[in-house]
């Protein structure tokens, strides 16, 4: 009996694990949006359709090892499949959600919106692949792995989104809008390939320090993108709460 309690505590622990750092990034960036907050219905739904947008990165990630790529070759195929296989495939699924769904909508009404938009699409994301990524395997390795994915992928998804939902939230509104929205997926596509390329590296210093250093300067660009679309918000100057 104790053995079938603690199997369920563990699955329930490992539930909480999986979907708990997404939906809590989604709610620190809700939060971060002082003064025009999107509908919630918008936002669960953003959030849904990022999860559809990993089958697109999938099929391409499982034609590669079907045709038999291997990305530790040499570095140049390293590079190539954590730039080109990995990063372009999931930031461009996850573009195509944000430009098709999110970005027409009039509730998109100010350059923080993009920031919103673009996190929830990739908390939906990063969510079903910590499920694939969790519960592939035995119980005690799905919570080492659920805990680690809680400080490093799922926090790296999330500030590639902000900087691509930052010069999405710009395009909007400028002129330059065109040349603003493929800045976004190359700033995200970027940053992304990065990180995965020092993960990818079989040299443990190699991934710990460039990992670290990538996600950790992603993450303080991030914030910063944040302080910048609230000061920019068109609602600022009506909102005397502000103390960012």
């Amino acid at each position: 009996m104790s053995f079938g309690i603690d199997t369920l505590f563990i699955s329930i622990l490992l539930v909480a694990l999986t979907i708990a750092p997404g939906i809590g990034i989604g709610m620190y960036i809700h939060w971060r949006d002082r003064f025009d907050r999107e509908p919630r219905a918008l936002l669960l739904k953003s959030f849904f359709l990022g999860m559809l947008a990993i089958i697109p990165p999938v099929i391409v990630q499982l034609l590669a090892e079907m045709l038999g790529f291997n990305r530790h070759e040499n570095i140049a195929t390293t590079a190539f499949y954590a730039f080109i296989i990995v990063a372009l495939s999931e930031e461009l699924s996850k573009y195509a959600v944000l430009r098709l769904y999110a970005y027409p909508k009039k509730e998109f009404n100010e350059p923080f919106d993009g920031i919103t938009y673009s996190v929830m699409i990739a908390m939906g994301f990063a969510t079903l692949e910590n499920i694939f990524y969790v519960f592939d395997g035995d119980v005690e390795r799905g919570v080492e792995v659920a805990l680690l994915r809680m400080i490093t992928a799922v926090p790296a998804h999330a500030a590639d989104a902000v900087l691509m939902g930052y010069f999405a939230g710009l395009a909007k509104f400028r002129h330059d809008g065109q040349s603003l929205l493929f800045t976004a997926i190359m700033v995200a596509v970027i940053a992304h390939g990065m990180y995965d390329f020092f993960l990818f590296i079989e040299h443990l210093g190699l991934v710990a320090f460039g990992a670290f250093v990538v996600l950790a300067a992603a993450l303080v660009l991030s914030m910063r993108a944040i302080k910048l679309h609230n000061i920019r918000s068109p609602f600022h100057s009506n909102n005397h709460t502000y103390h960012s």
